[in-house]
């Protein structure tokens, strides 16, 4: 019973983190992407509020994905 409810949350939980890596804007789009970003970088362009809360979320996410991967698998 206890392995069920732990295997679906850690479902839930790999599909949130799944979901804030897809919504995080990319650090740089190749070669132009380089070369803009370098300028957004000299006048201060850097988005903050949504992709840093969605990087906080990430690394919460990460965090208890791995604590329950390792909890099922001594479970095992």
């Amino acid at each position: 019973m206890l392995k069920t409810i732990l295997f679906i949350l850690e479902v839930i939980v790999s599909l949130g983190l799944i979901s804030t890596i897809i919504l995080q804007s990319g650090k740089s789009a190749g070669l132009s992407g380089s070369i803009a970003g370098g300028s957004q970088a000299i006048f201060g362009g850097k988005k903050k509020g949504l992709d840093e809360l969605l990087s906080r979320i990430t690394a919460w996410l990460a965090v208890v994905f791995m604590v329950l991967t390792l909890v099922l698998a001594v479970m095992r």
